[in-house]
């Protein structure tokens, strides 16, 4: 096995809740083996003592990276969100640190897609409702207020990955399909843009929310919106359960001015399978709640877990950065018959300058360097030509740099 700046038999991976077995059969085949796996997310005391000594964490939604657990995470080189959202995990805090966060933002697309396709077929055909009357001894054997998908109109807010492919199933059952999106997007299929929320909320039968969790769109959909719904119409969230007003939605359940809706995501959601669950939509029967499952199929856990473990191995292995959500982006090449150092720092003027005066003055060669900064910390790769003895000194003058964060080096 090739030598690197630490050995991978000592590379200590902590993967916690019940993170997909591909992920680990990825790190074994990359020659990591000291891997620690949790089910469930960890108590915040036993968590600050499970990071203390991991050089890479996964994660999923539930474990909540605080700036001041990963202040305890004395060797952590990177982290892994084996999921969509990067939410838990403090960016800002863990970029200041020198940590990359990586995550997998698409590999879960088509599950989600899946899911509110079927939630919208179930609620015009009213099965929440149904459903909950046949388990309370009811039978309403009736066609009241039940419709075929098929020349409907779906109206789609936030048009990005999930949303295109919400719109192009839906299009495959014969709905008509609208988006509202605030940046200009090619429509896909027959799909047309509409100028406004308003707009679209007018005209649908089914609206369904596909938008990140931002200032902007916190409670965006709220009373006014509701009220700007068509009646006995259905609203679908599984976006962010901060874009929701939860309890003007309920009221308007309750009016019997939408006919229906499926939230998977919530304001507050429990920790863990054994905490009680509390919504002011729990008990309406025309509400189909789901535990924020959207992205949870098998095959989209599989997915996930090859892509954000292949993203770790990457950087481990070789330095690149590519797709980290908070850390300056870097694709590397192989540095076959080179050392690579790498170097995390502020970015404060006269850095480089520093860096570079330190191969001068030793007369090292530099095969290649690569260097990119965010608006507070650089990340710079550089290739040279030097004995194992040379590199070692080297990383040791470049972490004596003020301002260094991180250092490394790979052989």
């Amino acid at each position: 096995m090739a030598r690197t700046s630490y050995p991978k038999h000592e590379i200590r991976i902590l993967l916690l809740e019940g993170i997909s077995q591909n992920a680990v059969e990825q790190f074994r085949a990359a020659g990591y083996s000291r891997i620690d796996q949790f089910d469930k997310s960890l108590p915040e005391d036993e968590l600050r003592r499970q990071v203390a000594d991991a050089h890479f964490i996964g994660i999923r939604s539930r474990t909540q990276l605080t700036a001041e657990v990963l202040g305890e995470a004395r060797r952590l080189l990177a982290v892994g969100c084996f999921c969509i959202g990067t939410s838990q995990v403090d960016l800002d805090a863990a970029e200041r640190l020198g940590i990359p966060v990586f995550n997998a933002p698409y590999s879960n697309t088509r599950s989600v897609a899946e899911l509110v396709v079927a939630e919208a077929i179930m609620l015009m055909r009213g099965i929440p409702r149904k459903n909950a009357a046949c388990h309370r001894g009811g039978w309403e054997k009736s066609a009241a207020g039940s419709h075929e998908a098929r020349g409907k109109t779906i109206g789609i807010v936030g048009y990005g990955h999930i949303g295109t492919q919400v719109g192009l199933i839906a299009e495959n059952l014969g709905m008509r399909v609208l988006f509202h999106d605030i940046e200009a997007k090619l429509a896909l299929g027959n799909a047309r843009p509409v100028d406004s929320l308003d707009s679209l909320l007018e005209q649908s039968d089914v609206v369904t929310l596909h938008v990140p969790e931002t200032p902007a769109t916190r409670l965006m959909i709220g009373e006014p919106q509701l009220s700007r719904m068509r009646r006995g119409s259905h609203l679908i969230n599984a976006s962010r359960g901060s874009v929701v007003d939860i309890e003007a939605l309920a009221a308007a359940l309750r009016s019997g001015h939408l006919g229906g809706t499926a939230v998977d995501v919530f304001p507050v959601e429990p920790k863990g399978n054994d905490d009680v669950f509390e919504s002011p939509l729990a008990g309406i029967d025309n509400a189909l709640l789901t535990p924020h499952i959207g992205g949870s199929t098998l095959e989209a856990q599989d997915n996930i877990g090859l892509e954000v473990a292949a993203k770790l191995v990457r950087y481990s292995d070789n330095g690149s950065t590519l797709s980290a959500v908070n850390f300056p982006e870097v694709t590397l090449p192989e540095h076959t018959g080179s050392r690579r150092l790498l170097h995390i720092h502020r970015n404060v003027p006269g850095m480089m300058s520093r860096v570079n005066g330190i191969f001068s003055q030793r007369n090292v060669n530099i095969d290649g360097q690569y260097l990119r900064t965010h608006p507070e910390v650089g990340y710079v790769v550089i290739d040279v030509d030097a004995s194992e003895e040379q590199a070692t000194e080297l990383k040791e003058e470049l972490a004596a740099i003020d301002g260094t964060l991180r250092t490394r080096i790979l052989y």
